[in-house]
C-alpha cells in the first residue's frame, strides 16, 4: 500500500504491566472509500523487530460500484506483507503477477531494488458490494538483501501451519512458534501470527526476540490485570515471559523479530539502510525509470515533500 498520510497515533491509557513498553491507540483516517488505523510508525515506537509500518484497514463496506483503489507506486528495501480478515484486493505487479488475496491467505511481495505495485476491489465485486478488513505491513530487509531482485509469493490458507489447543488456535504467517515453522521465506529472523483465543483461554508468549508486540484485533484480552480492547498495539519490553487471557472471545496478531542491523530511513514507500539510495528512487520514480505494472496505466506522482524519517 503507498504510504497516506496519517495523524501520529497517541498513546493510550496508564497500565500497570511492567512488561508492556508501550502502548499505541493509532487514530483512524479516512481515506474517502475506507479508513484505515496506523500502529507504525508512531512517535512512540519506530519498528518492532523488521516491522516498520503496520496498517489496519477497515473494516469498511463498499456499496455498488465502489472500491479500493490504491493506484500503481513503488516500493524499495521492504517487503510488504497483505493479510485479510474479510474481503478480496486484487494484486498486480511489475513482475506481471496479477492475483486476488481472500482471507487466510498471504502475499508476501519483495520490493528489493525496486517494485512496482497496485492494489484495487475486482470489478465482480463492485458489481455487488463488499466489504474489507485486513492489515498490511511492512518488513524492512537486511541490508545484504535490500538490493535484491524483487519477487512476488502467494500462499493459500492451507499452507500456513495452525496450531490448536485448549481454546487457542495460531495460525504461524512468518517464522517459528509454538513447534510449528511457516515456509514463508524472510530476510531476517521475525515471528508474526493470527491468533484466536475463546474466552478465558490463555496464550503465553515467550522471549524468543528481544522485540514482540501484540496487534488486537476484536474481542477483549487481560495482560497482568489490564484489560486491553480492539485496536491497540502493545509493544512488550525484552526478556520478560507474558501471559495473553481472553476475557471474551478475542483475536490479535503477534509480531517482532531481533533488532535491524543498523538504522533504516524511510521515505514515503521507500525504506533503505542509506539515505542516498533513497534519493535514488525518488528520482528513478520522478523520471518513469521504475518498471510498470502492466494493464493498470495509472500512477501515484511522487510526493512534493512527505517528511523523511529515520527509524530507529
Amino acid at each position: 500500500m503507498s504510504w497516506h498520510s496519517a495523524d501520529d497515533p497517541v498513546p493510550g491509557d496508564s497500565f500497570s504491566c511492567d512488561a508492556i513498553q508501550t502502548l499505541i491507540v493509532p487514530r483512524s483516517r479516512d481515506l474517502g472509500s475506507f479508513a484505515v488505523r496506523r500502529a507504525l510508525p508512531s512517535t512512540q515506537c519506530r519498528m518492532v523487530g523488521p516491522f516498520i509500518f503496520f496498517d489496519q484497514m477497515g473494516p469498511s463496506e463498499f456499496l455498488l460500484g465502489q472500491g479500493m483503489d490504491v493506484r500503481p507506486h513503488p516500493h524499495i528495501g521492504l517487503s510488504t506483507v497483505t493479510y485479510l480478515f474479510d474481503g478480496e484486493i486484487m494484486h498486480r505487479d511489475s513482475l506481471g503477477t496479477e492475483l486476488p488475496i481472500r482471507p487466510g491467505e498471504l502475499n508476501w511481495m519483495t520490493a528489493g531494488r525496486g517494485i512496482t505495485h497496485s492494489e484495487r476491489t475486482g470489478s465482480a465485486l463492485r458489481q455487488t458490494g463488499s466489504r474489507l478488513f485486513g492489515l498490511q505491513s511492512w518488513v524492512a530487509l537486511s541490508a545484504q538483501d535490500e538490493e535484491t531482485a524483487p519477487a512476488f509469493e502467494h500462499y493459500d490458507a492451507a499452507s500456513l501451519p495452525i496450531v490448536s489447543a485448549e481454546g487457542k488456535t495460531v495460525r504461524l504467517i512468518a517464522g517459528a512458534a509454538y513447534g510449528a515453522r511457516s515456509a514463508v521465506r524472510t530476510s531476517t529472523p521475525m515471528v508474526y501470527a493470527d491468533v484466536a483465543l475463546e474466552a478465558g483461554a490463555v496464550l503465553p508468549l515467550d522471549a524468543d526476540y528481544d522485540e514482540r508486540a501484540i496487534y488486537t484485533v476484536s474481542g477483549a484480552i487481560d495482560i497482568a490485570g489490564d484489560g486491553f480492547g480492539p485496536g491497540q498495539l502493545l509493544v512488550f519490553r525484552p526478556g520478560d515471559r507474558i501471559s495473553v487471557r481472553a476475557t471474551e472471545a478475542a483475536r490479535f496478531m503477534v509480531l517482532g523479530g531481533e533488532p535491524m542491523d543498523g538504522p533504516r530511513h524511510l521515505w514515503w514507500n521507500f525504506v533503505s539502510s542509506r539515505p542516498e539510495r533513497i534519493a535514488q528512487a525518488k528520482e528513478d520514480w520522478r523520471q518513469g525509470r521504475f518498471d510498470t505494472v502492466p494493464n493498470d496505466a495509472e500512477f501515484i506522482p511522487l510526493p512534493e515533500d512527505p517528511p523523511p524519517v529515520r527509524y530507529p
